[in-house]
């Protein structure tokens, strides 16, 4: 008889699980809280969809934390080359841009996700939207709440549940689920804001001045990690690539010490020592703005910058060292909702190879709702997807059984 799989959770996990599982014959119906699919996908594609990143295969597992074997081996099996081909086979082929990233080429998620949808209902896939997972009762069965509507208990061979992290709750990934899977004595991780801005004690004149002003081609430090690319100053903090690329790293310091100290190069691209041969030449009667500018040729927004960390140097080598590590304290990651992922969640202890709760045989786990977090550049819908397809391969082994 043909088995039925629930998958709660329509993104990019749950999505490509129902795929895996509909293409061996399983009947799979997929249910979602939100009125249409995918809808962080979507978000996510909206600056282009990086679906992947091109850069060493031994270099990019590096990027997941905690490195779980369960997790690496999951992206092993489905790498970025085969990723790139399932896009390509969807007629969205891909490719890298200068800094490694990979897109697919209408640089759109739109286009993707509708042929997905049409092949999905071609086999048989099934999509129930408007609809709230509730827990499991005392039987075991699948609590399952449509709009307004009464419970309903629903029975199937196997469940997926592909919920996603804490950020962005209004596109669905509202981690209402960790008290549900808590009250079944299953460990879930804190979930923590992963891939955020942070606070900086910014004066009232800085914070209306140079709000939604960028930083361009900057260099962040901390801890002796080194990350080279843009930054956005807003009223609050500091938010963008080069502070993504370091969030797990800041966030856990402030958690351990209550602050975390960042040092800015504000121009990476010139050296110490060239810098301080620019500005020792004489001022005149030029202001140290003027003459800043003129001499090292930075913004005026980097000028203000380095005016909040403090007074300026007067000597040429003192204030070079203060443009190429200007001290920052950040005080606080962003909430979790302004977040773009999340780190923490299911821990892997409590799953089996299979992606299978042990404590709650027939249901499994995957994609963001899992202990693991990745930077952005690819590797976060990467560690989705293959988890996703780990987890389908694991159920259709469960249902063999």
């Amino acid at each position: 008889m043909t088995k039925h799989v629930a998958i709660i959770g329509a993104g990019p996990a749950g999505l490509f699980a129902a795929q895996h599982l509909a293409e061996t014959g399983v009947a799979v119906s997929v249910y979602d809280q939100r009125p249409s699919p995918a809808r962080k996908f979507l978000m996510a594609g909206l600056g282009g969809l990086n679906l992947t990143h091109s850069e060493g295969f031994e270099v990019f597992l590096k990027r997941y934390r905690p490195a779980h074997e369960q997790l690496l081996q999951s992206v092993r099996d489905f790498p970025p080359a085969a990723l790139q081909a399932w896009s390509a086979e969807l007629g969205e082929p891909t490719f890298a841009g200068s800094s490694g990233k990979v897109f697919p080429k209408s640089f759109k998620a739109s286009p993707l996700l509708r042929n997905w949808l049409k092949h999905l209902g071609q086999n048989g896939v099934e999509l129930h939207a408007n609809t709230r997972w509730c827990g499991f009762d005392e039987a075991g069965l699948t609590l399952l709440k449509t709009g307004d509507g009464p419970f309903k208990a629903h029975r199937f061979d196997a469940v997926l549940l592909a919920l996603g992290g804490g950020s962005w709750a209004k596109l669905g990934s509202d981690g209402t689920w960790v008290s549900v899977l808590r009250d079944q004595q299953i460990e879930v991780k804190p979930l923590l804001p992963a891939n955020c801005g942070f606070e900086i004690a910014f004066s009232d004149h800085f914070k209306e001045r140079y709000k939604g002003t960028p930083l361009k081609k900057i260099a962040v430090s901390h801890r002796g990690r080194r990350v080279i690319g843009d930054a956005m100053l807003d009223a609050a903090g500091i938010e963008g690539g080069v502070i993504y690329a370091l969030s797990a790293y800041l966030r856990d310091t402030i958690i351990a010490n209550g602050s975390a100290r960042i040092e800015v190069d504000l121009k990476p691209d010139v050296s110490l020592k060239k810098l301080a041969a620019r500005l020792n030449r004489p001022r005149g009667k030029q202001s140290m703005s003027n003459f800043l500018r003129k001499a090292t040729g930075l913004s005026g927004v980097a000028i203000a910058l380095m005016r909040e960390a403090g007074p300026l140097p007067t000597e040429a080598a003192a204030l070079a060292e203060h443009i190429k590590a200007l001290p920052l304290v950040l005080t606080a990651p962003r909430p979790i909702d302004r977040a773009i992922s999340s780190a923490g969640g299911v821990s892997f202890d409590e799953i089996d190879e299979r992606y299978m709760l042990r404590k709650l045989p027939g249901v499994f786990v995957a994609g963001e709702m899992l202990d693991w977090e990745a930077p952005t550049g690819g590797y976060l819908l990467q560690g989705v997807f293959a988890t996703g397809r780990a987890a389908a391969l694991g159920i259709a082994s469960y249902l063999q059984d």
